[in-house]
């Protein structure tokens, strides 16, 4: 296993002590509201700190992009990407579905990724060229032929509303063709779980870059496709994004397309 995934997998593990360390005291937690339905705890801060320590000790010139803390300026050309705690929202519920990304980039280009759920604890790790892994086994997406008894994961609309119309048409149009679709809550474990497939595919609206940093990396390694919504490498930037394996993905964009306003092209 590379250095850098092995200092990622550390920090990643770090922060999901302290996760799990608060996750009965949750009442007594300093809660804030970021904005509507968007919430930050003061664990998050903790483990965004905890993640941010391993890294800075490790590659101290590196620049870093985290939820909480914003930009960190250092060398533009290694960049982490990092959410401490994706599903905050059903972390504060008791709900056990949330999980730590951490991604590097090089020069724009993922090249290490980690997404670690501490509850289940379960790691599923990536480098490029080198495969993606859940708990060091390999993974792969899955076999699925198309839409016919696929599970598909999705996230509906919840801090901005304006495309929510045009999610309920998405949604409308998807959801008679498959076996089910499933909203769990955190981006990243999606991500992760199409890498794995148990999920065949999966598209959200308005993702933020730290959401999906990782599982962009998990996905391309374990064989699968991911893009915006009219298939292009621009999701990053749009937060726009379609997952899946090869004839999934391709399904999921055609049923979007009819659906696809100017503001998500």
């Amino acid at each position: 296993m590379h250095p850098t995934i092995n200092i990622a997998i550390k920090a990643a593990r770090k922060a999901g002590d302290i996760i799990i360390r608060y996750h009965n005291q949750i009442d007594n937690l300093n809660i804030e509201n970021k904005a509507t339905n968007d919430y930050v705890s003061e664990v998050d801060k903790l483990a965004e700190s905890a993640i941010i320590n391993e890294i800075k000790k490790a590659f101290p010139s590196h620049a870093i992009l985290g939820e909480e803390t914003g930009n960190i300026i250092g060398d533009d050309d290694y960049q982490w990407i990092i959410d401490p705690l994706d599903g905050t929202t059903n972390y504060l519920h008791g709900f056990p579905q949330y999980a730590i990304s951490i991604a590097l980039y090089e020069k724009k280009i993922p090249t290490h990724a980690v997404v670690y759920d501490p509850f289940k604890e379960e790691l599923f790790s990536a480098s490029k060229g080198e495969g993606a892994f859940l708990n060091s086994q390999r993974i792969r997406v899955s076999n699925a032929l198309g839409f016919n008894n696929s599970l598909i994961g999705t996230g509906f609309p919840y801090t901005n509303f304006d495309h929510l119309n045009t999610y309920a048409e998405m949604f409308k149009s998807i959801a008679p063709k498959v076996a089910g679709i499933r909203r769990a809550g955190s981006a990243a474990l999606d991500l992760a779980y199409v890498a794995s497939g148990r999920l065949d595919g999966f598209w959200e609206i308005d993702l933020s870059i730290w959401d999906i940093a990782a599982g962009t990396l998990l996905i391309t390694e374990a064989g699968g496709f991911i893009g915006d919504f009219t298939g292009s490498p621009k999701f990053l930037e749009s937060g726009n994004v379609v997952a899946g394996n090869e004839k999934v993905y391709k399904e999921i964009l055609k049923e979007l397309k009819p659906h696809l306003t100017k503001e998500l092209i």
